[in-house]
């Protein structure tokens, strides 16, 4: 809204040319997400506490979460807030990616806010049901897919792009769909199984944010990507905006996350970041890079899938339990520094996986 209005209407005068440049309304959404984040987060908590929407604790998980009981829970509304306003601010809206990821992530935030109000407002254990909710995921993602493998104009567009290897890139044709398909609901389920301590899952979800919206930056400025030796997708550097306004919001949303947490973020946000992560990495065609940067959330999805497969297979845990943070809660392991050290985790792997743009 804002660049069309300051660029395009006024971008002639003196100064007002600085809103064409990606850089600057990066910035400028991150401020902007970070700021609302801290206007609006101390009202939305207070009313969260005001209608009893607290969180619940499981009798068999960790002694140590009893006390989170009550917790004003949805506080990833936040989030959804501070990522879409700035973006709608700051992107240029004539970005066909832009609104893809916008609307899908919205879509995934409803479908976490609408389980959220009915397991904790209504007090409903089963939510919307396992199968709704899996069943509304798959639709909004393939409904993106399959718009984005509409609008492909270049072999890139449905391509692999392989890390490490020059001009590697493996043409997808229509397996593109299935393969995004896979990339949202995964990535988005894997975020909302590792938010499970106070702060655990946003600080990641925020840096692999930045990785993706310097990948995203540089595949779509044809000069660097030319010079970097990596795919060039028209349009892609638009995701950097939205990334800067998720950085910007997930910030302001850890200020009352930290530990001991004033809100957690639910479903609406979990499943809504993840999905705006998933989108973002396709767009980019940097799917193979988010696995590396979101190591600890494949590690955290594959814990479950093992300790449910050992327990059905073999009647035997191979953990304490699952999610793999809890099993080191159980060990003895204080929530601050199970936190910590996978935030630590996650900056090292977004830095393996940048150090690709050079190792070619």
């Amino acid at each position: 809204m804002l660049y069309h209005l300051l660029f395009e209407q006024w971008g002639d005068l003196p100064g007002f040319s600085l809103f064409q440049f990606i850089t600057f309304r990066t910035i400028a959404a991150t401020l902007t997400a970070l700021i609302l984040s801290f206007l609006v987060g101390p009202w939305m908590i207070a009313r969260l506490s005001r209608y009893n929407i607290g969180q619940t604790v499981r009798e068999e998980g960790p002694e140590s979460h009893l006390p989170k009981a009550g917790t004003p829970t949805m506080g990833g509304t936040l989030i959804l807030v501070a990522l879409v306003v700035p973006t709608l601010l700051w992107a240029d809206l004539s970005n066909r990616y832009v609104w893809v990821v916008l609307l899908a992530t919205a879509a995934y935030g409803v479908i976490g806010l609408v389980d959220d109000y009915l397991k904790l407002a209504k007090q409903d254990p089963r939510g919307i049901g396992a199968a709704n909710k899996m069943g509304g995921q798959l639709l909004v993602a393939t409904a993106a897919a399959v718009y984005m493998y509409s609008l492909a104009d270049a072999p890139v567009d449905t391509a692999l792009a392989l890390p490490f290897i020059k001009d590697a890139l493996i043409p997808l044709g229509i397996v593109y769909i299935p393969l995004t398909v896979l990339v949202v609901v995964g990535t988005s389920n894997a975020v909302n199984l590792t938010d499970g301590l106070d702060g655990l899952a946003i600080f990641p979800a925020l840096m692999i944010a930045f990785g993706l919206g310097i990948f995203a930056y540089v595949t779509g400025h044809l000069g660097f990507a030319e010079y970097l030796q990596i795919p060039h997708v028209d349009g892609a550097g638009e995701m950097a905006v939205i990334c800067g306004a998720l950085i910007g919001g997930g910030l302001g949303f850890l200020w009352f996350n930290a530990y001991p947490a004033q809100v957690f973020m639910g479903d609406v946000g979990a499943l809504a970041l993840g999905a705006a992560l998933g989108l973002m990495a396709v767009v980019a065609r940097q799917e193979i890079e988010l696995v590396i940067m979101a190591g600890i959330f494949v590690v955290e999805t594959l814990s479950v899938m093992i300790q449910v497969a050992s327990y059905k297979l073999t009647g035997r845990r191979v953990f304490r339990m699952a999610p793999l943070h809890h099993h080191f809660e159980l060990q003895g392991w204080p929530e601050p520094r199970i936190v910590v050290r996978f935030w630590i985790i996650t900056v090292i792997l977004v830095l393996v996986a940048l150090s690709t743009l050079k190792i070619r």
